[in-house]
């Protein structure tokens, strides 16, 4: 149904032909999945505790050690719980508006601040709802080993994309038509996904230029590629309504292979 070579030319010329708007949106992206500068809004308690303990481990004194361990326990717990809210009522949703930037920027040069479309359109609080419980489930499918927290991870792949075209959409049905999409497409995913290691190595070797100014970009573009096809293919055989995906115009039959 789709060429892994021709997805990454078309995602190229996309993200190229709006390079500087493309690039900022990345660059966000990266800084909110902790994988710019090696910052992470994701922390590890286990770390900032010890941290912590060290830093004040001076003041261990009779008397008030124990209420010093309380307080250390209070403001790690805290910094937790902060990281977790701003995943589900900001990351998530800026992540929903990125990924209408690049389907925009696929039919025409669009802005930066589509990235806060999320937080401007009537169904903010299902989006946000829809997310967390995609991130839910994958962790749950996690904790019973890795593989199946990995194939329900390629399973709700699509669940952004289609949030950016109907941000009111009821979860139940956006994870079924992100089920739909995925059927028997998960593992030619996957090896899109290995194609751009080679790309992920640069970055690593050039301290993230090479991520920040081409990969990131690069990759999301392609992957939007991806989403068109599996949209026009739906709509093709039927499985959609402009009522669910009203977004982003007339399904392109050109994308559709035997």
């Amino acid at each position: 149904m789709w060429l892994r070579e021709e997805l990454k030319i078309r995602g190229k010329n996309c993200f190229l032909k709006n390079y500087l708007t493309t690039v900022a949106v990345g660059a966000i992206l990266l800084l909110l999945n902790g994988d710019l500068f090696r910052f992470r809004f994701e922390f590890d308690i286990d770390t900032v505790r010890d941290m912590i303990w060290n830093g004040f481990h001076s003041i261990e004194m009779m008397g008030i050690t124990g209420l010093f361990s309380m307080l250390v326990s209070g403001l790690v717990s805290m910094i937790g719980l902060l990281g977790i809210l701003f995943t589900i009522f900001v990351k998530n949703i800026l992540e929903v508006g990125a990924k209408r930037m690049f389907m925009e920027n696929r039919e025409h040069r669009t802005g930066v601040g589509t990235i806060l479309y999320g937080f401007q359109s009537k169904g903010y609080g299902n989006v946000a709802l829809t997310l967390f419980l995609r991130d839910l489930y994958t962790a749950l499918w996690t904790l019973l080993f890795i593989i199946p927290g990995i194939v329900k991870s390629y399973e709700y792949r699509m669940v952004p994309y289609i949030l950016s075209e109907n941000p009111e959409m009821p979860h139940q049905r956006a994870f079924e038509i992100s089920r739909q999409m995925m059927t028997g497409q998960k593992l030619d995913t996957f090896i899109l996904d290995l194609s751009f290691i080679g790309w992920a190595i640069l970055g690593g070797l050039t301290c993230g230029i090479v991520k920040i100014f081409y990969l990131k970009p690069y990759y999301e573009a392609t992957y939007a590629e991806l989403y068109a096809v599996f949209r026009a293919h739906a709509f093709y055989t039927g499985a959609l309504t402009y009522t669910d995906l009203p977004g982003y115009g007339e399904a392109d039959d050109e994308y559709i292979r035997s």
